[in-house]
């Protein structure tokens, strides 16, 4: 079954906490996008508000930073409470360097791709890799479509880590939607980054669909 990383990007910003507890019980953990208007054009969930957030909910949280420096804020995270780091592969000179930090954090440790950027580019990194983030929209776009060469990207990479007999994790961001999930399913992804289809419906009924796929 597909597991949840559930977006707190759509939850009710003024009542995060409230908002973590009714969809707790239906996430396996929570992703927390970090933008620093310079990367993409937007801001969003800095360390001191993760930090406050930390104490109410025992969910792992995925930061997933969408930012310039992305080696610059894996201690600042780290120390908020993340437990597992994702970064954009262009948005480090030495991605290698970056992934090296996290995991000397005892973090776990991902990469994130653009729309445009294939799946061969984690070649490097892919014994290192905990996570693998395909991205469906534009980078910090909210709203938009899935791409439609998102399942093949999904399963090039699900043929890759069972080749190389690796654990790292599959997970779609953006354009999480009734009609794509299943596209996703398909493709072999191990989670969905649900925003809208979490917050805004009932998550239980959500999550006995997902059971039937």
């Amino acid at each position: 079954m597909l597991k949840c990383s559930t977006s707190l990007w759509s939850a009710d910003l003024a009542n995060l906490a409230s908002e973590i507890a009714r969809v707790e019980p239906y996430s396996e953990r929570l992703h927390l996008d970090v933008a620093d208007g310079h990367y993409v054009q937007a801001m969003l969930f800095f360390p001191d508000l993760v930090k406050a957030l930390r104490r109410h909910t025992w969910l792992p949280f995925e930061v997933h930073l969408m930012t310039t420096d992305p080696a610059g804020w894996v201690a600042p995270f780290v120390e908020a409470g993340a437990d597992i780091l994702i970064f954009s592969l262009d948005s480090a000179s030495d991605p290698g360097q970056v992934i090296d930090r996290i995991k000397s954090s005892g973090r776990r440790a991902g990469l994130s791709l653009l729309l445009e950027e294939p799946v061969d580019l984690l070649d490097p990194y892919w014994g290192d890799l905990d996570v693998v983030t395909i991205t469906g929209t534009a980078m910090g776009i909210k709203g938009a479509s899935m791409d439609p060469g998102v399942p093949d990207k999904i399963r090039r990479a699900r043929r890759i880590i069972a080749e190389r007999g690796l654990k790292t994790e599959i997970e779609a961001d953006g354009g999480i939607r009734r009609e794509t999930v299943p596209l996703i399913h398909a493709a072999g992804a191990d989670f969905i980054v649900p925003g809208s289809l979490m917050f805004g419906g009932d998550p239980r009924a959500l999550r006995e669909w997902l059971a039937s796929l």
